[in-house]
């Protein structure tokens, strides 16, 4: 597996920093706000912003493992580890909410009220300007990278901007408007809202995990590359599959049984060099079959023919 680009290594790492360095100002900042308050939104936002400090911890490390080369014990390379990365933030997102939750049911029913409400919606708004910032970069990080792990501390961060939006909503309803329980209400939604937002970035990293084929339309792009080159035949036993930041696809194709070595060699040749300028630092293996060979008969899921798929514009098997 082709370990990821220096360029792109540094730039997911520097992207892990800033989380981490943020994390770390902002638990510092909304510690102090939650003793001052008392408030169950601000102690909800605290562990959240904890939890991403232990979160942004091992997404760097899981970055910096995946960015790893293929080794002997590790021929297909290290990119899950970004997928095990990512899971690790989602179980503390799930952990945050409950905890949360279970602190915002408390205060409802014991009718608590806040205090200093101007120094947490300070707070809060210092953590909105940072967040801001933050997302930024790693928009920017993600798009050169496609890092799953770092997609998934973007996803974090940005539901930390609705989570502090409702920290200076539920401190303004409680102390300024007489609006009893509006707090721990709020502490609710927001337990509610990590819950799902863990269910959500848990989706792609699950993927990865296990092997699940490309979407649909990618799959298909990649056939029609394919079929560009009339030498091949009956493509087919299609497999595609993603790991960190490397796609991986292999294929079994038939050629004329008469075709030489030499031959056949230089038009997989030239298939390759077509589908990898398609799909650049795409992990490719194909299978070259004697035409009219069956691998497993009455098994459609590797006998389609995924040319004869795309003719009559079905999806692949």
């Amino acid at each position: 597996m082709t370990a990821r680009a220096p360029a792109e290594t540094s730039l997911a790492k520097s992207a892990a920093a800033a989380s981490i360095t943020v994390a770390v100002v902002l638990v510092s900042l909304k510690a102090w706000a939650t003793w001052k308050t008392g408030s169950a939104a601000m102690l909800g936002s605290l562990a959240d912003s904890a939890l991403d400090l232990v979160a942004s911890l091992v997404t760097l490390f899981g970055v910096w493992y995946a960015s790893q080369p293929a080794d002997k014990e590790h021929r297909f390379g290290h990119g899950k580890a970004e997928s095990i990365a990512a899971l690790v933030q989602v179980m503390l997102i799930a952990l945050s909410a409950f905890g949360i939750l279970l602190r915002s049911t408390q205060q409802l029913l014991a009718g608590a009220r806040v205090e200093a409400p101007a120094e947490g919606i300070g707070v809060s708004v210092v953590a909105i300007v940072l967040t801001f910032a933050l997302l930024a970069w790693q928009r920017y990080v993600v798009a050169r990278t496609n890092s799953v792990a770092i997609k998934t501390d973007h996803a974090h961060y940005q539901s930390d901007l609705l989570l502090n939006l409702a920290v200076i909503a539920a401190l303004a309803l409680d102390s300024y408007a007489g609006i009893t329980g509006a707090d721990p209400i709020f502490g609710l939604a927001i337990a509610g809202w990590l819950g799902w937002n863990a269910w959500q970035a848990s989706r792609e990293a699950l993927d990865h995990l296990l092997d699940r084929e490309w979407p649909d339309a990618k799959r298909r792009r990649f056939v029609e590359v394919a079929a560009r080159h009339p030498e091949l035949a009956n493509l087919h036993d299609l497999r595609t599959r993603t790991a960190g930041h490397v796609d991986f696809a292999q294929f079994h194709v038939d050629l004329p049984e008469d075709m030489t070595v030499g031959q056949s060699h230089d038009i997989i040749e030239r298939v390759e060099v077509d589908l990898l300028r398609e799909f650049p630092g795409l992990e490719l293996f194909i299978h070259i079959d004697p035409a009219g060979h069956v691998d497993e008969p009455g098994n459609t899921l590797v006998e389609q023919d995924e040319f004869a798929a795309l003719d009559s514009g079905e999806e692949g098997a």
